[in-house]
């Protein structure tokens, strides 16, 4: 079977003075049947040329199912009144929630079945379900299309029925007042920017909402949400770098908004509240890696605050939580997160301790003020995801549940995981490299090892379990991730220092990474893989030009690799929103510097690494034409037999297929790729 070839259109760019001829621009027509058809030849092709792996295929799949308890269900947590719980049935793909009035022992409540909801759907994904303070209703968001464009519905908890209100192109969210009569929600312009927050009353028809804040600055995106206190809703407007908030008691729905204080270039900051007083973490006063201040409700302006936790320049703050008796701190410092606990009354302090090389801890849900105990969660590259309550107090631990691992016999004490750091080409810096490997796997340039890299928003990729990846590890594969700039591994200026006009670095520190990773004998080039989504999906296109020999295989997930028209489109969701990202390429400077590393800008004749793209007809956040159109124009210019194959969801987005399972077929299908490429095709 050929390789599908689009037909070319001639299309001249023109910026600056600049010309660009973009053939394939004619892909992003999604309404046309040629567009369809090529995807689906695209499809096709990519079926047969796998078609040696379809036993490999289903049987990746069963094990990575087995691995899942199907009857599984979430760690009950108490709140108003109720325990809520989230739970799966055998056989079926979707979520059930329910809760428990007062005791577990009593009888279930079921709130929302998503698998009743999903029926003759191709896609189904529930965003968030708000239960109003009296407990008698509720509000719930679904996306049938797999665009994040949520439709919010309301149910009485008490007979059982919906209300005719629905509310479309929101961001799913909805935040009830007090009175058990309104609710604050927030829609998207056409761009998909959340930039509008509508109060709505329930039982009156959307039409009627009330406009109570218009974000009219379109690199701003808003949101909104009820402090834990329960006290306050706020609405927050931000950019990448840049953060505005207002708020009303909620008990006053008709109350005059109140600013904390006002946008300012630069100013980032995040508010909750105890008592009398705002706590704020912030980057205010040159406070790199933020710190912490407070404020009196009655004077929340900047001038107000008073520092409660310095900053530090070795450790980013990523979050806090407030208690009766306690403050605990969310920490980074080399890349590690720590959790501290803060004696209100002494000032006394201490950690938490973690033991593993590499690991991921964080704050998780706690609802109570007074309270001495702390739950919060760990995972490592060895360690399967926990949910663990401390005693600050006794600073005791208690495990409240692990997930657990089924369908053989796994153990964590099988696997090894370490942390090394590779040296950067600019002398400066090193880049930290998590790894994890089964203990019989032996460091050899003949030890396949896949290379997972992201590096961009600030987003970590911190070091955490995945049950799916010991499918690759008991093959005999080393997995790591790298820690690039342009995350926040190493801190705020670790994130600077990979953004904007300092982009390239991303790029450079996975390569890097991945070289040193052969210097060290832990794989060759032969052997090495790459794999990135979304940014990701950037980061290893533009790797692939750069070193198009340093690897075997790439897999590229949803990937951000058109970046100079898309972010010359403003109409594009998330555009304007990322200029302080990427940049603005309205301006010249800009233009140019991402013209000089986006991957479909700088695809040459040239042999590239055998590759597997992935993209879904709806997604909302790299929109299919991308990948699409890089596919296209590498079958045009590549000059290699390797394989090139194009993989469209017809019936997702960016997040994939929705369902508890159906997203392993894409894990599956991508570790046969590169299992196929090891020769390793009958699962040995």
């Amino acid at each position: 079977m050929n390789a599908p070839k689009a037909k070319k259109i001639d299309k001249i760019l023109t910026t600056h003075g600049h010309e660009r001829n973009d053939p394939y621009y004619w892909l992003n027509e999604r309404e046309n049947a040629e567009v369809i058809k090529y995807l689906e030849e695209e499809n096709a092709y990519c079926d047969h040329q796998m078609r040696d792996t379809e036993d490999l295929q289903e049987l990746l799949f069963e094990e990575m199912k087995a691995r899942y308890k199907e009857d599984d269900q979430s760690l009950p947590y108490f709140f108003n009144e109720y325990w809520y719980i989230v739970r799966y049935e055998i056989g079926k793909e979707y979520p059930i929630f329910s809760r428990k009035f007062q005791t577990l022992d009593n009888e279930e409540e079921i709130l929302l079945d998503v698998n009743v909801l999903a029926i003759g759907q191709q896609y189904m994904e529930v965003a968030s379900l708000a239960v109003s303070p009296n407990n008698r209703l509720m509000s719930y968001s679904f996306d049938d299309l797999g665009r994040r464009i949520y439709t919010i519905c309301f149910k009485n908890l008490e007979t059982g029925e919906n209300f005719e209100d629905r509310i479309e192109n929101t961001t799913g969210k909805a935040v009830w007042a007090d009175d058990n009569e309104h609710v604050f929600y927030i829609r998207k312009d056409e761009s998909l920017r959340a930039f509008q927050v509508f109060r709505h009353r329930l039982g009156t028809d959307p039409a009627e909402d009330v406009l109570i804040f218009h974000e009219e600055d379109e690199t701003f995106d808003v949101n909104v949400f009820k402090t834990k206190s329960l006290e306050y809703i706020f609405i927050s407007s931000s950019s990448s770098v840049s953060d505005e908030m207002c708020f009303i008691p909620s008990g006053d729905v008709f109350a005059d908004w109140q600013i904390i204080q006002p946008r300012t270039e630069d100013l980032e900051y995040s508010v909750e509240h105890y008592k009398d007083e705002f706590y704020i973490i912030t980057n205010a006063d040159d406070a790199t890696n933020f710190k912490i201040v407070k404020t009196k409700v009655s004077d929340p302006g900047i001038e107000f605050w008073e520092d409660i936790v310095p900053h530090r320049p070795e450790t980013l703050l990523e979050g806090f939580e407030i208690f009766r008796d306690f403050f605990v701190l969310e920490e980074r410092t080399e890349g590690l997160l720590y959790i501290k606990i803060i004696e209100n009354e002494t000032g006394n302090s201490h950690y938490i301790e973690f033991s593993e090389p590499t690991y991921t801890a964080f704050i998780g849900l706690n609802l109570e003020f007074k309270t001495e105990k702390l739950v919060y969660g760990y995972t490592s590259l060895t360690h399967p995801n926990a949910v663990l309550q401390y005693d600050m107090h006794n600073r005791t631990t208690e495990i409240l549940k692990v997930h657990e691992v089924l369908g053989g016999n796994f153990s964590k004490e099988n696997y090894i995981s370490e942390r090394i750091w590779a040296p950067s080409r600019d002398g400066e810096n090193e880049i930290p490299i998590s790894l994890v490997y089964h203990k019989t796997t032996q460091k050899s340039a003949d030890t396949p090892l896949l290379l997972y890299g992201y590096g961009s928003y600030g987003h970590t990729v911190d070091a955490a379990f995945s049950n799916v990846r010991l499918s690759l590890l008991d093959r005999g594969f080393t997995y790591a991730i790298a820690h690039v700039r342009g995350g926040e591994y190493l801190g705020r200026e670790w994130y600077e220092e990979g953004k904007m006009l300092s982009k390239k670095n991303t790029f450079y520190d996975f390569i890097d990474a991945a070289k040193f990773l052969i210097s060290e004998n832990y794989t060759s080039e032969k052997h090495l893989y790459a794999m990135g989504g979304s940014a990701g999906g950037l980061l290893v296109g533009a790797v692939v030009n750069e070193e198009p020999q340093l690897f075997n295989g790439v897999v590229a997930q949803v990937p951000f690799v058109d970046v100079v028209t898309t972010m010359l489109d403003d109409s594009i969701p998330l555009t304007t929103g990322e200029y302080d990202e990427w940049g603005n390429p309205h301006e010249e400077e800009y233009y140019h510097y991402m013209k000089s590393y986006s991957p479909y800008d700088n695809i040459k004749a040239t042999d590239y690494p055998n590759m597997l793209i992935t993209t879904g007809l709806h997604d909302s956040q790299v929109q299919y034409w991308e990948p699409a159109k890089w596919t296209a124009k590498l079958r045009e210019m590549k000059t290699d037999d390797n394989l090139l194959l194009l993989k469209t969801d017809m019936s997702a987005g960016h997040g994939g297929a929705s369902g508890r399972f159906e997203s392993l077929k894409e894990d599956a299908l991508e570790y046969a790729f590169i299992l196929k490429l090891e020769n390793r095709i009958h699962g040995k």
